[in-house]
C-alpha cells in the first residue's frame, strides 16, 4: 500500500528560521572562498608587478582573469543569498509580530469577559441606596454633634460701650470704698508706737529744742 499510494514523510517542516541559519552558512562559506580568492588575486598582482612583459607574464594575467571571474560569480551568489536571507528575516518579523497581535487580542477577550463577570455581580441600585442610608446617618451624626455641643443659660452679648460703663462703676465703686476707709480712722502702721526695748516714751519735737537750748 505504501508503494502505490505513497507514505506520509516523517522530516519536520522547515521553519524560516531553519531556512535563515542554512542562507546564513552558505553566505559564509562563500565569504571563505571569496577571502581565499582575494589572496590569490593579491598574490597574481605582487608577481606581475615585478615581471617583464612576455609571455610568463600574460600566462599569469589569463590565471588572474579567471580567478576574477570566479570571484564575480561568487559575488553574486553571495548578494542573492543576503537579499533571501533578508526577505525571510522581514517575513519572520511580521509573523512574530502577528503572533503577539493574536496574544493581545486573545488577553484582551479574557480580560472582557472576565469584566462583565464581574461587573455583572455588582448591583448599582443597591450602592445607590447604600450611598443614600450613609448620607442620612451622616445628616443624624451632624445633628447630634450640634446637639451635643449647644451650651445653655449663655448671657447676651455685650456692646463695647456697656462694658465702658460698666468698668467706670466699677472704678467709682472702688474709689468711694477708698475714701471710707481713711474717714473712720488712721491705719495701725501710722500709729506710733514704742518698742519694749526702750524705757523712756520718745520726746516730742518742741522739747527736743528746749533740750537742745
Amino acid at each position: 500500500m505504501n508503494r502505490l499510494f505513497g507514505a506520509k514523510s516523517s522530516t519536520p517542516k522547515p521553519t524560516l528560521s531553519s531556512a535563515i541559519s542554512n542562507v546564513d552558512e552558505r553566505i559564509s562559506s562563500l565569504d571563505v572562498k571569496l577571502a581565499s580568492i582575494n589572496a590569490e588575486l593579491t598574490s597574481y598582482q605582487t608577481k606581475l608587478s615585478k615581471m617583464r612583459d612576455g609571455p610568463g607574464k600574460t600566462a599569469i594575467k589569463q590565471k588572474a582573469l579567471k580567478v576574477l571571474q570566479r570571484r564575480k560569480m561568487y559575488e553574486g551568489q553571495r548578494d542573492q543569498l543576503q537579499q533571501q536571507s533578508y526577505n525571510m528575516e522581514s517575513a519572520a518579523m511580521m509573523q512574530d509580530n502577528l503572533q503577539n497581535v493574536m496574544t493581545t487580542v486573545s488577553t484582551l477577550k479574557s480580560t472582557n469577559a472576565a469584566l462583565k463577570k464581574q461587573y455583572g455581580k455588582i448591583d448599582i441600585d443597591k450602592i445607590e441606596r447604600m450611598q443614600d442610608e450613609m448620607a442620612d446617618l451622616m445628616e443624624v451624626g451632624n445633628e447630634i454633634q450640634e446637639s451635643i455641643s449647644r451650651s445653655y443659660d449663655l448671657p447676651e452679648e455685650v456692646d463695647e460701650a456697656e462694658l465702658d460703663a460698666e468698668l467706670e462703676a466699677l472704678g467709682e465703686e472702688a474709689e468711694l470704698e477708698g475714701l471710707g476707709g481713711m474717714a473712720e480712722g488712721t491705719p495701725s502702721f501710722m500709729v506710733d508706737e514704742v518698742p519694749s526695748f526702750i524705757d523712756e516714751p520718745p520726746q516730742k519735737v518742741g522739747e527736743v529744742k528746749e533740750a537742745a537750748t
